[in-house]
This record gives structure tokens, C-alpha cells and sequence, in this order.
């Protein structure tokens, strides 16, 4: 099954690409109050059903994509 996770900083923590980012675009005239900047990871992951997907992709997050400290995750099956 095909899974996304997107990865995101926590409230609270600081974003200097986001900053960077958020900079660049006033500076071209646009408007925007707030840039965060995140990953999003794809995955075939093998499961018989969503629920399982859903399981397998949090463990991956837990133990290898996912910063705990800093980080959170959505996951999504499609």
C-alpha cells in the first residue's frame, strides 16, 4: 500500500529555512505571515490492510524518520 508521511517541526521550534523561505517571498511583493518548511516521504510499504500500513509506517517513524524531539508526523494510506 502506498503510505505519505509528512514530517513537520513541533510549534514552538524555530524554522530557519522556513525564515529564509518566508524573507525570499515578501521580498518578490508576496504576502505571507508565516513559512514552516517540512519533508514528505513516500512509501510502498506491503500490508493487508490500511490499518496494518498505517502501524508499519508509524513504527518507521518512530525509529528512523521522525525526530521525537522535534519532529511530528501524519501519515496518510492512500
Amino acid at each position: 500500500m502506498k503510505v505519505r508521511v509528512l514530517v513537520s517541526l513541533k510549534p514552538g521550534i524555530l524554522d530557519p529555512q522556513g525564515k529564509a523561505v518566508e524573507q525570499g517571498l515578501h521580498g518578490f511583493g508576496f504576502q505571507v505571515e508565516q513559512v514552516r518548511i517540512g519533508r514528505l516521504i513516500e512509501l510502498e510499504v506491503p500490508a493487508a490492510d490500511r490499518a496494518e500500513a498505517e502501524t508499519r509506517a508509524r513504527a518507521m517513524c518512530e525509529k528512523l524518520l521522525v525526530n521525537p524531539v522535534m519532529e511530528k508526523a501524519s501519515i496518510e494510506v492512500l
